[in-house]
């Protein structure tokens, strides 16, 4: 007999008969003739209800002894549930105890501090919070991918291991190898230059993309910015498609297209998990997801939206000018209170964004674009690339930028160069507005952070 789900017997119609079920003592109640046991498997959000007999064999050490956070497996026949909240409940047939769990068991039925939970991050999953999370987290890596694939994207794999910055912020974790405490430098490192861990998979994105026309990355990224914010940490994941024969306008179409995919997404397929989000974590959140599903998204230039924040009669912490990039403050105003949806800005100051993107015809601005949303402010931001040989090598003097180390970049534009163009989806921020949850060291199951890389 296989194993069942607790969610897929609690969501059945008829009844499911006999079952085997595998999980975890959420709560237990004892009385002289039978036991109430809570069991939930990870599956969703619910726990369900057991009733073991004890006339059971084994009752005394396969159910009595069973507390909080011990593992079993029972079998049993599903009935329908005497108590509200559930259709169904198991008359167990037989318990088994498989691991038990001591005293101290952190998880106890009642309220922890997110500060503690990260502190106990092997087991916080256990919880209704990050159980909810992690599911909706993994929902929604296969809708990336389902997302691209269903539009004839091709999944590449770029290295995390790298020796070029792609930001030219030179915020980079080092690669070396060490002989005792001695690093190895110059000729003796192991790449014989230096390495790094990768800020970005784009720039060798763009080579397959001028080969397979469009592609797109999904994996780990590396900032080592000193950053103790609710949105920064130190490694997280990155959505990064490119597309050929692409402009900005294209790439802002695919960006907006794809947020309001993922977002219906998850209405539809994580609606217990959304649910329980809106009540306990943001009142408001369902409203909003459905409002982005629903509503056309807005665009304006940067200049145009700098002049709209100057032009505001708002006191931001951060004085908005020319010239300088948006602060969190400053987007979130334009998609909470102004415009009261998403919003894409585009064509930003050229001083201000890497040496890859395309400069507009008045030699000023770039063509770039950031999609912002509410509650997080940007969520992704992309450009079309600079795809004229002479302007590139150009950026890469204006940048102090050493061309040899991009000479297979540049070999794209001498060989069969086009129009193409890319963005990036910052997946932990993406999953932050979906849930609601404030921190981003809350939606990664290990979060790395200035000073911190436990577990």
């Amino acid at each position: 007999m296989p194993n069942s789900r607790i969610v897929d017997i609690l969501k059945s119609e008829s009844e499911p008969g006999d079952v085997t079920v595998n999980g975890w003592v959420r709560t237990k109640r004892d009385s002289k003739a039978f036991s109430f046991i809570e069991v939930n498997d990870g599956s969703c959000l619910a726990n369900i209800q057991v009733i073991a007999d004890a006339t059971l064999a084994g009752y005394e050490e396969n159910v009595v002894s069973l507390k909080t956070g011990a593992s079993l497996t029972l079998t049993g026949k599903v009935v329908r549930s005497q108590g509200k909240g559930q259709l169904w409940e198991i008359q167990a047939t037989s318990v088994e105890m498989l691991g038990a769990a001591e005293e101290d068991y952190p998880l106890q039925k009642k309220g922890h501090s997110m500060e503690f939970m990260r502190s106990i991050a092997h087991l916080r999953p256990r919880s209704n919070l990050f159980g909810a999370v992690f599911r909706v987290r993994s929902r929604m890596a296969y809708a990336i991918h389902q997302f691209f694939q269903e539009r004839g994207f091709y999944y590449v794999h770029t290295p995390v291991i790298t020796s070029s910055d792609c930001e030219g912020a030179g915020e980079m974790f080092r690669v070396v190898t060490m002989d005792g405490e001695e690093i190895k430098t110059g000729e003796e490192e192991f790449f014989h230059k230096p390495a790094y861990l990768t800020v970005s998979g784009q720039l060798e994105g763009e080579t397959f993309a001028c080969a397979l026309s469009n592609i797109y990355t999904f994996g780990p990224t590396f900032r080592a910015e000193n950053s103790h914010t609710s949105r920064h940490a130190s490694e997280f994941w990155m959505v990064e498609p490119e597309i050929a024969f692409c402009d900005l306008e294209g790439d802002m179409n695919l960006a907006e297209e794809m947020i309001k995919y993922l977002v219906s997404d998850a209405l539809e397929t994580c609606a217990d998990d959304l649910a329980f989000f809106n009540q306990f974590v943001d009142k408001g959140l369902l409203e909003r997801l459905q409002s982005v599903r629903d509503r056309s998204f807005e665009r304006i230039t940067y200049t145009e939206a700098v002049e709209l924040l100057q032009g505001s009669g708002k006191k931001f912490e951060y004085p908005v000018e020319y010239g300088h990039n948006l602060q969190s403050e400053h987007e979130r105003y334009l998609t909470e209170e102004h415009f009261k949806c998403p919003t894409t800005v585009y064509n930003y100051p050229k001083a201000i964004k890497p040496f890859y993107m395309r400069k507009n015809d008045d030699g000023k601005t770039v063509a770039a674009m950031d999609l912002l949303v509410p509650g997080i402010g940007e969520i992704v931001g992309g450009s079309q690339r600079e795809e004229r040989l002479d302007i590139l090598e150009a950026n890469f003097k204006e940048h102090d930028l050493d061309e040899e180390t991009y000479s297979w970049y540049v070999d794209l534009r001498r060989y069969g160069t086009v129009p193409h163009a890319g963005f990036g989806l910052g997946f932990e921020r993406l999953l932050m507005f979906v849930t609601g949850v404030a921190n981003i060291r809350d939606v990664i199951p290990f979060p790395r952070t200035p000073g911190s890389a436990e577990f």
